[in-house]
């Protein structure tokens, strides 16, 4: 890897110029390396790379050159000492389970994470004798309360999906260093240029990296970065049971961390406006961005977080059927399952990503069933506005 001045390079420069070293062709821009395994020099230097005495690729299921990178890239962005990158972000959370939890053991989690994280924590944890419990993101008594001898982990998401609760992850780390549990930290919604967990303690943090990583709608990935000890186990459990990221799709995303601080600046232009249009809408109520001084959590929220981020969630009047009536009005916002998007999306949660939960453990994550989300995309907030503006209007109708 280029390495020179690392320590003394910002964000923005370390995004770009961390890459895998040039090969005989002296490229520019990293090659892709779309081969499923690694040839030795000889028999010696095979064994040696299999019994890790000589560091070197074997197979593209363990390592490729296109993952390293954007695995080193991330370690680096993050402030962490190492990552591995997997085939989804639902497989960086599972493995960042599964590595260290074993039957018998109990799990802390936030109530307000995304819709497929609940299945894993309510569907397959419990299969393997793995118990759960879920806390009140906001009030670290109810953390306190659900502590058991047997606890090992607690897992948050911050800004959470969708309500965009936020965790005082500094709060978290005490409770976790107190009662000697692994802080797994959820960082997608923010990206690790706007928050990075790990100042606060993290231990691990993971991503979804199909969302603002790739910024474009492009490829599926996740991450997950950490402690050295922590990531090795994570590595050892993906390189047997193989939740592989393809090389094409590292590639991808390691060329869009190149320019993921000016995308999440405009993002975050397009979402504080947003949020301040939709705080005057009289449809509107309970309208959420963290960095709104109506956020009960934006003092925490500026503490931890260099902006807002690109989300805002509302309240629609009408509920459920207005919210309905909003979505189909919309003519140029789309109605597609993701955000980050250079596209603003629109989404309502009850019906799409949490829409598996029960009715009651909706109301328990803050997931009305007139809550609207907006992934505000890179469009002209005038025209984000105007689109949102008229589908309100017509809502009424």
């Amino acid at each position: 890897m280029h390495a020179a001045n690392r320590n003394l390079m910002k964000f923005e420069t370390l995004a770009i110029r961390l890459q895998t070293a040039q090969t005989g062709e002296r490229e520019h821009s990293t090659p892709m390396f779309p081969t499923s395994s690694f040839v030795f020099d000889d028999a010696e230097q095979m064994r040696a790379v299999f019994a890790d005495e000589e560091e070197g690729n074997i197979y593209s299921r363990f390592t490729n050159p296109n993952c390293t990178e954007l695995e080193d890239k991330i370690a680096a962005l993050e402030g962490t000492d190492d990552a591995v990158t997997t085939a989804s972000g639902m497989a960086a959370i599972f493995a960042s389970f599964m590595a260290f939890l074993k039957a018998g053991d109990h799990l802390i989690s936030s109530r307000a994470v995304f819709g497929s994280t609940h299945t894993i924590l309510h569907q397959y944890l419990p299969k393997w004798g793995i118990e759960v419990t879920l806390v009140d993101p906001t009030d670290p008594q109810t953390w306190n309360d659900a502590v058991r001898g047997n606890t090992k982990m607690f897992f948050v998401e911050t800004p959470s999906n969708p309500g965009l609760d936020i965790i005082d992850l500094e709060a978290a780390k005490s409770f976790c260093v107190k009662n000697n549990l692994i802080l797994n930290v959820d960082n997608c919604f923010a990206t690790p240029y706007l928050q990075q967990p790990a100042q606060w303690g993290a231990d691990l943090i993971t991503h979804s990296a199909t969302k603002y990583i790739d910024g474009q709608g492009r490829v599926v990935g996740g991450i997950v970065a950490g402690r050295k000890e922590l990531i090795t186990e994570i590595k050892k459990l993906c390189r047997s049971t193989g939740p592989s990221l393809s090389p094409f799709n590292a590639w991808v995303l390691s060329k869009s961390l190149e320019t993921l601080a000016v995308r999440m600046d405009r993002h975050c232009d397009n979402a504080e406006k947003l949020a301040q249009f939709l705080a005057q809408h009289p449809q509107c109520t309970h309208v959420r961005y963290p960095f709104l001084d109506s956020h009960p959590g934006a003092a925490i929220a500026r503490k931890q977080m260099k902006r807002g981020g690109g989300l805002v969630t509302f309240e629609i009047a009408g509920g459920l059927e207005q919210g309905k009536r909003f979505l189909d009005a919309l003519k140029m916002l789309s109605l597609t399952a993701n955000l980050g998007d250079t596209r603003s999306i629109a989404t309502h949660p009850a019906s799409t990503t949490h829409a598996k939960l029960t009715p009651e453990a909706r109301v328990e994550a803050g997931i009305t069933d007139g809550l609207i989300r907006i992934s505000a995309g890179l469009e002209h907030i005038d025209d984000i506005i105007l689109d949102i503006g008229q589908a309100l209007i017509m809502s009424e109708q």
